[in-house]
Parts: C-alpha cells; sequence; structure tokens
C-alpha cells in the first residue's frame, strides 16, 4: 500500500486531536498501523521546543516563535515522516505547515509569502495528500479548554481576535485548495464528526482497506 498523509487542522478545542485517535484505532482494526505523530513535537528535541512554546510563562517574539515552530517541523519531517512515507506508511498529523500560516500569519502578523518559504524548506516540499479542517467558532473550542484538565496553554490565553484571525485563516487555506482540504463541522458530535472523518480518508485508501480486508 502506498504511503498516505493525512494532517490535521483547526484552531484551539476543536476536538482534532480525539479524531487521530479514533481514526488511528479505526486503521489498525483493518489491519493498516498509521504512525501518529504531532506538531509541535513528535521527536525527543520537538518535544522540548513544545513545551517552550505551549509554556504560559514565556512570551517569545513572532519571529522566533515562527523559527522554533520551523526548527520543530524540520526535525519531525526529516526522521519520522518522510521515512515512514517512504516505507508505504499511513501518516496521521495532528497539525502540521498550514498551522504556521494560520498562527504565526494570520495570528502573529507574519508575512504570509516568507512563512511559506519556510515551510517549504522545513518540509521538503511534502505535502498532506488530504487536510481535514475541524472548523469551529472561537467560543466554542476555547470554552472547551476551559473544561479540560490541566493548566490552559500560552494560545489558550492569547485574546478573541487572535482566534478569530487564525479561524478565518483556515477557512480561505481550506478554500484555496478545495482538492486537498476537506472541511468539517467540528460543534457536531463526536461520532457523528468520526464518520465524516472516515468517510473522507477511506477515499484515499485502496479499495481492499476501505472494506476491511486485511493486509497479510
Amino acid at each position: 500500500m502506498p504511503g498516505l498523509f493525512v494532517t490535521f487542522e483547526g484552531g484551539e478545542g476543536s476536538g482534532k486531536s480525539t479524531q487521530v485517535a479514533r481514526l488511528a484505532a479505526r486503521l489498525r482494526n483493518l489491519g493498516i498501523d498509521p504512525l501518529v505523530t504531532r506538531e509541535p513535537g513528535g521527536t525527543p528535541l520537538a518535544e522540548g521546543i513544545r513545551a517552550l512554546l505551549l509554556d504560559p510563562d514565556r512570551k517569545p517574539e513572532p519571529l522566533a516563535e515562527a523559527f522554533l515552530m520551523q526548527a520543530s517541523r524540520a526535525q519531525l519531517v526529516a526522521t519520522v515522516i518522510a521515512p515512514a512515507l517512504a516505507q508505504g506508511r499511513v501518516v496521521l498529523c495532528d497539525r502540521y505547515a498550514d498551522s504556521t500560516l494560520a498562527y504565526q500569519g494570520a495570528g502573529r502578523g507574519l508575512d504570509a509569502k516568507m512563512l511559506a518559504s519556510w515551510n517549504h524548506a522545513a518540509t521538503g516540499g511534502i505535502t498532506p495528500a488530504l487536510t481535514l479542517l475541524f472548523d469551529v467558532v472561537p467560543d466554542l473550542g476555547l470554552a472547551r479548554r476551559q473544561g479540560a484538565p490541566g493548566v490552559p496553554n500560552r494560545l489558550d490565553r492569547e485574546p478573541a481576535d487572535f482566534h478569530d484571525r487564525v479561524r478565518q485563516r483556515f477557512i480561505e487555506l481550506a478554500q484555496a485548495e478545495p482538492q486537498r482540504w476537506v472541511v468539517l463541522d467540528a460543534s457536531l458530535a463526536a461520532d457523528e464528526l468520526e464518520a465524516r472523518v472516515w468517510e473522507a480518508v477511506s477515499a484515499k485508501l485502496p479499495a481492499a482497506a476501505r472494506l476491511g480486508v486485511r493486509r497479510a
């Protein structure tokens, strides 16, 4: 089976991480062992960067934040994502390069063309076959985050207009590349959302996998 790269995007509290886990479980039930990873993170070095980026007691400048994101991404792609795709695996990534265009671009106000160039350098041009956008109004997403266990991270504490800009940029990115993106209503119940995720992803899988035939 050829490699398949699927990314999950959306604002804070959109429920995408839950759907990554559900999709991974469904694939395993079909005999497909996906590689599941996340951004920032996914490697020891990148997880250290993640801790810095989400620490509510730190406030890196926008350019510094963007450089940290790209360093994390470059390490993840080179050591995890690219080798897995070369082996023909299904790769599920919770956030990827589009998040930088939304958060550091629209959210922080950095130049979109500059960030796109950095993304290309960090990823080596590896682009997802499918990107799922879990679209939710920021008020609902942030309310979910407030009810989640743990201390709110640095992004959770950004003002409402920041989250509005991020959401709008995600929508613009999806509209610009409809062949790659599928927009999902993240206010739906988790089971309904899971069904819609599977509909989108299964269309990219070989027929045997869609029918539940286990590989030898």
